[in-house]
């Protein structure tokens, strides 16, 4: 039980005798006290002198002790207040206690049985903060470990991509730089975080898909066929089908795996959608996708300059590429590229939930 001495106490009493009388009482057992006549006066105190607990009485001019209740309940609901009256009424009684108030004491009273509820409202005071507390450490504990899991859960994805990426020195790093410049571009387009983010999430993982493709054809050192063409595009469906369930509220995310292949034209893979129904997160990650694959070699053909790239996505524009995406790419290119690492580390978008099938949970 706390000790008295600890205590700050707000006694509210319109009479000075009986205010002063309690005030006395409780300081003689080492209780720091402040005194007020009225309801407004008490809240007026409120503000600077941040008391453990209030002793006010009932029947007040101006505002009234259940007045002061509430109020005080509603804007300092960690303070505890004890009623205290000369007409001993049990509407009132459990009005007080209905409305937040820790005890009633009825006039006369003996200041012994004060200094105890006083002792008693401030342990359960103490109580609730520290279970308030307990609470929200608990609550951090959660957050932290569901953001671990989920990282543990991307970083799995992404070594899925990566590993696909190792097998074949030509295109080993390609998502980690589409991912790079994808994001920068995003940012160049005035786009906010969290967009950004998901944007990053989509490209790092645009061909996941791949792995559903044949080895065989992924890795012929020669110009594909058009039947061996069409078969790799099928990772754009094949990534979608994959990711959908493991990723929840990352529709965008979900739109640059399967839509990284449309075109303005309307002739892209593979649901040949047009214009504007080509979601400005797929446009942006087909612009730079397309500048890192004509910039990577091959065994059947040298890798394009960077300028020679950007000459072909300009050749293309409104036909296949974005014009507005193919300018800010061009900004980000000229005057700040970013910092492409070995490996990426994404961080969970608002809103999304990653794994959430295998982690038992709800779709979002």
């Amino acid at each position: 039980m706390p000790e008295l001495s600890s205590i700050r106490c707000l006694v509210v009493d319109d009479e000075e005798i009986v205010r002063s009388a309690i005030a006395r009482g409780l300081a003689r057992r080492g209780c720091t006290c402040v005194e007020a006549a009225t309801g407004r006066e008490a809240l007026e105190l409120l503000r600077r002198e941040s008391p453990h607990v209030i002793v006010s009485d009932i029947q007040m001019p101006e505002m009234d002790g259940l007045q002061l209740l509430q109020t005080v309940r509603a804007s300092h609901p960690d303070i505890e207040v004890i009623m205290v009256t000369g007409v001993a009424e049990l509407d009132t009684a459990v009005d007080c206690l209905r409305q937040g108030a820790f005890d009633y004491i009825v006039k006369p009273f003996q200041m012994a049985q004060l200094r105890q509820r006083v002792h008693q409202a401030v342990e359960r005071r103490q109580l609730l903060l520290e279970n308030r507390r307990y609470q929200e450490h608990l609550a951090d504990l959660v957050r932290q470990q569901a953001r671990r899991i989920e990282e543990l859960f991307l970083e799995g994805i992404q070594s899925i991509v990566h590993a696909l990426e190792a097998k074949d020195r030509y295109t080993r790093g390609h998502s980690v730089r589409v991912a790079a410049f994808a994001e920068a571009t995003a940012r160049r387009l005035g786009l906010d975080d969290d967009t950004v983010q998901i944007i990053r999430l989509g490209a790092e993982l645009h061909d996941v898909g791949k792995i559903g493709v044949s080895e065989t054809v992924l890795q012929k050192p020669g110009p594909l066929t058009q039947e061996e063409y069409r078969h790799i595009m099928e990772h754009t469906v094949i990534g979608a089908r994959i990711m959908t369930p493991l990723l929840k509220g990352a529709d965008p995310a979900l739109e640059i795996i399967r839509w990284h292949h449309e075109r303005l034209d309307g002739t892209g893979l593979p649901d040949g959608l047009r214009d504007a129904a080509i979601p400005l997160h797929a446009r942006i990650v087909t612009v730079v996708d397309a500048f890192d694959a004509m910039t990577t070699g091959r065994p059947y053909r040298a890798g394009l300059s960077a300028a020679a790239a950007t000459a072909e996505l300009r050749a293309c524009a409104g036909a296949q590429f974005d014009p507005e995406v193919i300018a800010a790419f061009e900004v980000v290119c000229r005057e700040a590229p970013p910092t492409v690492p070995s490996a990426s580390r994404l961080r969970t978008p608002r809103g999304v939930v990653l794994g959430a099938d295998l982690l038992g949970e709800e779709a979002g």
